[in-house]
């Protein structure tokens, strides 16, 4: 008997990318992790900056592997006696509902309940008319 007539053989293909939908809000998600650090950072006063890998050349013309400071820009900036919060989605400002792009809160403090909504609205799938929205203003725009 062959050890291959052993075996449970079949023809598959094998999927390699994720699902559009479910590789955009993994993308909002670390945004949105990304800013509670950002916040917590804020209200210590200071500013968070990330390091991220960069290709640089050095005085011979060699390309070396660098860590470089990124500093990230926060979703939430004080205005009207109080704090506005926008989601974004790379450069692009969601509208959260329908023509809204903001939350209003009184305080820095209450930020982090606002992105714990956004976590939560993400999560649930209620921002994905919001990120598709987003996606077509990009390849229409560039």
């Amino acid at each position: 008997m062959s050890y291959l007539a052993k075996l449970n053989l079949k023809t598959v293909q094998r999927i390699v990318q994720k699902d559009p939908v479910i590789m955009r809000r993994d993308k909002l998600l670390a945004g949105i992790a990304e800013q509670k650090l950002v916040l917590d950072a804020a209200g210590r006063g200071e500013s968070y900056i990330t390091k991220i890998k960069r290709w640089r050349a050095d005085g011979n013309g060699d390309k070396a592997l660098v860590e470089v400071p990124k500093r990230v820009r926060p979703w939430f900036f004080q205005q009207d006696n109080g704090w506005y919060v926008q989601c974004r989605y790379g450069a692009r400002i969601l509208a959260i509902s329908g023509r809204s792009n903001a939350v209003f809160v009184n305080k820095l403090e209450e930020v982090a309940a606002v992105l714990e909504a956004f976590k939560a609205a993400t999560e649930a799938g209620e921002l994905d008319r919001a990120l598709l929205l987003a996606m077509k203003a990009k390849t229409a725009t560039g």
